[in-house]
Protein backbone atom coordinates (compact mmCIF):
# COMPACT_ATOMS: atom_id res chain seq x y z
CA UNK A 1 0.00 0.00 0.00
CA UNK A 2 0.89 3.42 -0.97
CA UNK A 3 2.00 5.90 1.92
CA UNK A 4 -0.03 8.48 0.95
CA UNK A 5 -3.14 6.03 1.17
CA UNK A 6 -2.38 5.56 4.53
CA UNK A 7 -3.80 7.53 7.70
CA UNK A 8 -1.31 8.51 10.52
CA UNK A 9 -1.63 9.15 14.06
CA UNK A 10 0.87 10.30 16.41
CA UNK A 11 1.66 12.52 19.38
CA UNK A 12 3.46 14.29 21.80
CA UNK A 13 4.14 13.05 25.25
CA UNK A 14 4.94 15.86 28.11
CA UNK A 15 4.70 18.42 30.98
CA UNK A 16 2.60 21.36 29.27
CA UNK A 17 2.61 20.75 26.01
CA UNK A 18 -1.04 21.56 25.01
CA UNK A 19 0.55 25.09 23.51
CA UNK A 20 2.90 23.34 21.38
CA UNK A 21 3.15 24.13 18.11
CA UNK A 22 4.47 20.97 16.97
CA UNK A 23 1.08 19.47 16.21
CA UNK A 24 0.02 22.03 13.88
CA UNK A 25 3.14 21.84 12.11
CA UNK A 26 2.94 18.29 11.28
CA UNK A 27 -0.54 18.58 10.32
CA UNK A 28 -0.24 21.19 7.97
CA UNK A 29 2.75 19.37 5.99
CA UNK A 30 0.55 16.25 5.99
CA UNK A 31 -2.23 17.85 4.63
CA UNK A 32 -0.29 19.77 1.87
CA UNK A 33 1.43 16.24 1.13
CA UNK A 34 -2.28 14.75 0.70
CA UNK A 35 -1.60 12.27 3.81
CA UNK A 36 -4.68 12.02 6.97
CA UNK A 37 -2.32 12.98 9.46
CA UNK A 38 -3.33 13.41 13.11
CA UNK A 39 -1.04 14.61 15.69
CA UNK A 40 -2.51 14.90 19.14
CA UNK A 41 -1.08 16.29 22.28
CA UNK A 42 -0.61 13.84 25.52
CA UNK A 43 0.10 16.53 28.10
CA UNK A 44 1.07 14.51 31.65
CA UNK A 45 -0.34 17.74 33.62
CA UNK A 46 -3.34 17.83 32.35
CA UNK A 47 -3.86 14.07 32.67
CA UNK A 48 -2.19 14.35 35.97
CA UNK A 49 0.28 12.07 35.30
CA UNK A 50 4.48 11.78 36.20
CA UNK A 51 7.07 11.50 34.06
CA UNK A 52 7.28 7.82 34.64
CA UNK A 53 4.27 7.44 32.96
CA UNK A 54 5.35 7.32 29.68
CA UNK A 55 6.06 3.27 29.10
CA UNK A 56 2.45 2.63 30.13
CA UNK A 57 1.55 5.50 27.09
CA UNK A 58 3.58 4.13 24.82
CA UNK A 59 1.95 0.83 25.51
CA UNK A 60 -1.37 2.17 25.08
CA UNK A 61 -0.63 4.31 21.92
CA UNK A 62 0.57 1.24 20.27
CA UNK A 63 -2.80 -0.80 21.42
CA UNK A 64 -4.62 1.91 20.29
CA UNK A 65 -2.97 2.29 16.96
CA UNK A 66 -0.71 4.84 16.74
CA UNK A 67 2.11 5.20 14.60
CA UNK A 68 4.50 6.75 16.55
CA UNK A 69 5.22 9.44 19.72
CA UNK A 70 6.95 12.70 20.05
CA UNK A 71 8.31 13.03 23.65
CA UNK A 72 9.46 15.68 25.44
CA UNK A 73 9.95 16.84 29.25
CA UNK A 74 10.63 15.07 31.47
CA UNK A 75 10.45 11.97 29.81
CA UNK A 76 13.29 11.71 26.79
CA UNK A 77 15.83 9.65 29.42
CA UNK A 78 12.42 7.99 31.58
CA UNK A 79 11.40 6.50 27.90
CA UNK A 80 14.76 4.78 27.01
CA UNK A 81 13.86 1.64 29.20
CA UNK A 82 10.86 0.92 27.32
CA UNK A 83 12.65 1.03 24.00
CA UNK A 84 13.00 -1.70 21.44
CA UNK A 85 15.51 -0.44 19.80
CA UNK A 86 17.88 2.85 19.63
CA UNK A 87 19.73 4.87 17.27
CA UNK A 88 23.61 4.82 17.57
CA UNK A 89 23.11 8.94 17.81
CA UNK A 90 20.32 8.60 20.59
CA UNK A 91 22.05 5.97 22.47
CA UNK A 92 25.24 8.25 23.03
CA UNK A 93 23.03 11.20 23.74
CA UNK A 94 20.81 9.03 26.32
CA UNK A 95 17.99 11.19 25.19
CA UNK A 96 15.11 10.03 22.90
CA UNK A 97 12.42 12.68 21.65
CA UNK A 98 10.92 10.38 18.92
CA UNK A 99 9.43 7.01 19.04
CA UNK A 100 8.32 5.27 16.11
CA UNK A 101 5.72 2.31 16.49
CA UNK A 102 6.59 -0.24 14.09
CA UNK A 103 4.91 -4.04 14.14
CA UNK A 104 5.14 -3.56 17.52
CA UNK A 105 8.35 -2.41 18.41
CA UNK A 106 9.39 0.92 20.03
CA UNK A 107 12.38 2.69 17.87
CA UNK A 108 13.62 5.39 19.78
CA UNK A 109 15.41 8.23 17.76
CA UNK A 110 16.89 11.90 18.28
CA UNK A 111 15.68 14.63 16.17
CA UNK A 112 16.86 17.53 18.94
CA UNK A 113 20.40 16.80 17.41
CA UNK A 114 19.51 16.46 13.97
CA UNK A 115 16.86 19.10 13.91
CA UNK A 116 19.95 21.54 15.06
CA UNK A 117 22.29 20.13 12.26
CA UNK A 118 20.14 20.78 9.79
CA UNK A 119 19.14 24.81 11.13
CA UNK A 120 22.74 25.66 11.12
CA UNK A 121 23.72 23.97 7.63
CA UNK A 122 20.45 25.96 6.00
CA UNK A 123 20.42 28.87 8.06
CA UNK A 124 24.06 29.53 8.30
CA UNK A 125 25.89 27.98 5.27
CA UNK A 126 29.27 28.63 4.90
CA UNK A 127 30.11 29.46 8.83
CA UNK A 128 33.21 29.19 9.96
CA UNK A 129 33.16 26.19 12.83
CA UNK A 130 36.62 26.49 13.59
CA UNK A 131 35.91 27.37 17.23
CA UNK A 132 32.44 27.60 19.08
CA UNK A 133 31.25 28.75 21.91
CA UNK A 134 28.07 27.33 23.26
CA UNK A 135 25.90 28.86 26.38
CA UNK A 136 23.85 25.95 28.32
CA UNK A 137 25.04 22.39 28.64
CA UNK A 138 21.32 20.73 29.83
CA UNK A 139 18.99 18.59 28.07
CA UNK A 140 18.96 20.79 24.63
CA UNK A 141 22.73 22.25 25.17
CA UNK A 142 23.98 18.12 24.89
CA UNK A 143 21.81 17.46 21.41
CA UNK A 144 23.13 20.95 19.94
CA UNK A 145 26.63 20.22 21.23
CA UNK A 146 27.21 16.92 19.70
CA UNK A 147 25.46 18.44 16.71
CA UNK A 148 28.15 20.82 16.63
CA UNK A 149 30.71 18.53 17.17
CA UNK A 150 29.17 16.31 14.32
CA UNK A 151 29.18 19.11 11.78
CA UNK A 152 33.04 19.47 12.55
CA UNK A 153 34.03 21.75 15.24
CA UNK A 154 37.36 21.58 16.11
CA UNK A 155 37.12 23.46 19.50
CA UNK A 156 34.09 23.76 21.45
CA UNK A 157 33.64 25.64 25.05
CA UNK A 158 30.80 24.68 26.90
CA UNK A 159 30.13 27.16 29.35
CA UNK A 160 27.06 26.52 32.09
CA UNK A 161 26.29 27.86 35.45
CA UNK A 162 27.00 24.55 36.60
CA UNK A 163 30.30 23.82 36.63
CA UNK A 164 29.99 20.08 37.25
CA UNK A 165 26.92 19.39 34.82
CA UNK A 166 29.87 21.19 32.32
CA UNK A 167 32.41 19.21 33.21
CA UNK A 168 30.41 15.91 32.91
CA UNK A 169 29.17 16.79 29.58
CA UNK A 170 32.63 18.26 28.18
CA UNK A 171 34.53 14.65 28.99
CA UNK A 172 31.75 12.66 27.57
CA UNK A 173 31.44 14.51 24.33
CA UNK A 174 35.65 14.54 23.89
CA UNK A 175 35.39 10.58 24.16
CA UNK A 176 32.62 10.82 21.14
CA UNK A 177 34.76 12.96 19.15
CA UNK A 178 39.11 12.35 19.94
CA UNK A 179 39.48 14.41 16.97
CA UNK A 180 38.07 17.72 18.64
CA UNK A 181 38.76 19.29 21.85
CA UNK A 182 35.94 20.10 24.21
CA UNK A 183 36.07 22.20 27.69
CA UNK A 184 34.45 23.26 30.23
CA UNK A 185 34.55 26.91 31.01
CA UNK A 186 32.66 29.52 33.49
CA UNK A 187 31.01 32.38 32.39
CA UNK A 188 33.77 34.65 33.82
CA UNK A 189 35.61 33.46 31.01
CA UNK A 190 33.18 34.88 28.06
CA UNK A 191 35.38 37.97 27.66
CA UNK A 192 38.84 35.93 27.11
CA UNK A 193 36.66 33.27 24.73
CA UNK A 194 34.67 35.02 22.24
CA UNK A 195 37.60 37.11 20.68
CA UNK A 196 38.52 33.50 19.31
CA UNK A 197 35.48 32.16 18.99
CA UNK A 198 33.69 32.25 15.03
CA UNK A 199 30.02 31.88 16.69
CA UNK A 200 28.44 31.54 19.53
CA UNK A 201 25.05 29.45 20.35
CA UNK A 202 22.75 29.94 23.20
CA UNK A 203 20.65 27.07 24.75
CA UNK A 204 19.71 28.32 28.30
CA UNK A 205 16.15 29.41 29.01
CA UNK A 206 17.31 33.19 29.26
CA UNK A 207 15.21 35.21 26.62
CA UNK A 208 12.20 33.35 26.81
CA UNK A 209 8.80 35.61 27.13
CA UNK A 210 8.88 34.00 31.04
CA UNK A 211 13.19 34.68 31.57
CA UNK A 212 13.85 38.11 29.41
CA UNK A 213 17.30 39.47 29.10
CA UNK A 214 20.56 38.64 27.26
CA UNK A 215 23.12 35.66 28.00
CA UNK A 216 25.93 37.62 28.09
CA UNK A 217 27.23 41.19 27.40
CA UNK A 218 26.17 41.63 23.85
CA UNK A 219 29.69 43.80 23.72
CA UNK A 220 31.75 41.05 23.49
CA UNK A 221 29.95 40.35 20.57
CA UNK A 222 31.69 41.25 16.79
CA UNK A 223 30.22 41.54 13.18
CA UNK A 224 32.45 39.07 12.48
CA UNK A 225 30.33 36.35 14.70
CA UNK A 226 27.78 34.20 13.79
CA UNK A 227 25.03 33.63 16.58
CA UNK A 228 22.68 30.79 17.34
CA UNK A 229 19.94 30.69 19.56
CA UNK A 230 17.21 28.42 20.23
CA UNK A 231 14.92 29.87 22.08
CA UNK A 232 11.76 30.20 20.08
CA UNK A 233 9.03 31.78 21.80
CA UNK A 234 9.91 35.16 21.23
CA UNK A 235 11.27 34.13 17.20
CA UNK A 236 13.38 37.22 17.92
CA UNK A 237 14.95 37.43 21.05
CA UNK A 238 16.75 40.34 22.61
CA UNK A 239 20.17 37.96 21.57
CA UNK A 240 18.89 37.62 17.88
CA UNK A 241 17.89 41.33 17.84
CA UNK A 242 21.24 42.73 19.71
CA UNK A 243 23.21 40.29 17.69
CA UNK A 244 21.82 41.51 14.10
CA UNK A 245 22.28 45.35 15.30
CA UNK A 246 26.13 44.30 15.52
CA UNK A 247 26.34 43.09 11.94
CA UNK A 248 26.56 39.02 13.04
CA UNK A 249 24.56 36.49 10.80
CA UNK A 250 21.96 35.02 12.92
CA UNK A 251 20.24 31.85 13.48
CA UNK A 252 16.77 31.90 15.65
CA UNK A 253 15.34 29.04 17.71
CA UNK A 254 12.89 28.65 14.77
CA UNK A 255 15.53 27.04 12.73
CA UNK A 256 15.82 24.48 15.31
CA UNK A 257 12.11 23.55 15.79
CA UNK A 258 11.41 23.34 12.41
CA UNK A 259 14.39 20.98 11.35
CA UNK A 260 13.28 18.50 14.46
CA UNK A 261 9.53 18.31 13.17
CA UNK A 262 10.99 18.24 9.93
CA UNK A 263 12.78 15.06 10.91
CA UNK A 264 10.24 13.51 13.05
CA UNK A 265 8.18 13.85 9.93
CA UNK A 266 10.26 11.90 8.16
CA UNK A 267 10.05 9.75 10.52
CA UNK A 268 7.13 8.69 11.16
CA UNK A 269 5.69 8.93 7.28
CA UNK A 270 9.09 8.11 5.64
CA UNK A 271 8.22 10.82 2.77
CA UNK A 272 10.41 14.22 2.59
CA UNK A 273 8.92 16.97 4.56
CA UNK A 274 9.72 20.48 2.83
CA UNK A 275 11.13 21.95 5.26
CA UNK A 276 10.90 26.53 4.33
CA UNK A 277 7.17 25.26 3.99
CA UNK A 278 7.33 24.00 7.26
CA UNK A 279 9.35 27.41 8.61
CA UNK A 280 7.01 29.62 6.87
CA UNK A 281 3.79 28.18 8.63
CA UNK A 282 5.68 27.58 11.76
CA UNK A 283 6.52 31.65 11.72
CA UNK A 284 2.70 32.18 10.67
CA UNK A 285 1.96 30.47 14.70
CA UNK A 286 4.19 32.26 15.96
CA UNK A 287 3.19 35.66 14.73
CA UNK A 288 -0.49 34.82 15.85
CA UNK A 289 0.39 33.89 19.30
CA UNK A 290 2.58 37.32 19.62
CA UNK A 291 -0.50 38.67 18.38
CA UNK A 292 -3.00 37.18 20.62
CA UNK A 293 -0.43 37.91 23.60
Amino acid sequence: MSNRTESYLVGLVGDGVMPSLTPPMHEREGDVQGLRYLYRPIDLVELGLPGDSVGELLRSARNLGFNGLNITHPCKQLVLQHLDEVTPDAVRLGAVNTVVIDGGRFIGHNTDFSGFAAALSSGLPGARLDRVVQLGAGGAGSAVAYALLTAGVRHLDLVDMDAARSAARAAELAGFFPDSTVVARTTAELPQLMPLADGLVHCTPVGMAAHPGVPLDLELLESRHWVADIVYRPIETELVRGARAKGCEVLDGGRMAVGQAADAFRIFTGLEPDPDRMRSHFLELVAAEEVAA
